[in-house]
């Protein structure tokens, strides 16, 4: 499925609670685990599952915890990063990364769950962002980028030998793991640099700054 075919189902659900939405059994255990909410998303625009670096043929799919004006509550997932860790460690060009191949066509769905209840929360409109290179945004990401790498390299190099939390303003990097932990392993520099995974994430200002300049 393309980036175009899924903007019309998703202005059909636009503002919608929850249980008109989905049966109580798909609700369970949302709040738990809060990926059940992209599948959710996923599922009722018929977006196949898939474990390709983009949930659309051309683009990605991001959902965002927010309050009913649209404000974000909470950062927003990117990508893990022990895989491809040396791929920043050697400084990959942020146009060449795959942060920038995952992120440079996406569709951003802001979710209000002010409720403590699921069956109250409700998609708010979304957004399409297109990260042109050589426009604002992306000199914006690419700068983030590039210091986060840096400071990835100065922690390991001149620091304690160990990754830490790295941001730009728009993008950072922080740990994302659960019990057992997954130790990130450099083959650039031979050793452990984790004692946990990392994962790059959208801070708030992101979703801010896409609210604000981008139409709906």
């Amino acid at each position: 499925m393309k980036l175009i075919n899924a903007r019309p189902k998703l202005r059909l659900i636009e503002n919608i609670p929850f249980s008109t939405l989905y049966r109580k059994e798909e609700l369970e255990g949302i709040i738990i685990a809060k990926g059940n909410t992209g599948k959710l998303l996923e599922k009722i625009i018929g977006l196949p599952a898939g474990n390709s670096l983009q949930d659309f043929e051309d683009g990605e799919l991001k959902t965002n915890k927010a309050r009913a004006n649209g404000a974000p509550m909470e950062t927003m997932f990117i990508s893990q990063i022990s895989t491809r860790v040396d791929e920043l460690l050697n400084q990959i060009e942020f146009k060449d990364s795959w942060i920038f191949k995952k992120i440079g066509r996406m569709i951003y769905v802001p979710v209000v769950k002010e409720s403590t209840n699921p069956d109250n929360w409700y998609f708010l409109p979304h957004f399409y962002i297109e990260i042109i290179i050589g426009s604002e945004l992306f000199k914006q990401l690419n700068n983030d980028f590039q210091v986060i790498c840096s400071k990835m390299i100065d922690d390991i190099e001149n620091q304690d030998g160990s990754l830490h939390t790295s941001s730009g303003d728009f993008i950072q990097i922080r740990t994302k793991d659960a019990m057992p932990y997954n130790p990130i392993f450099s083959k650039k520099y031979n050793k452990k640099i984790s004692n946990k995974n990392f994962a790059f994430y959208f801070k708030k200002e992101f979703m801010i700054h896409i609210q604000k300049n981008y139409a709906i």
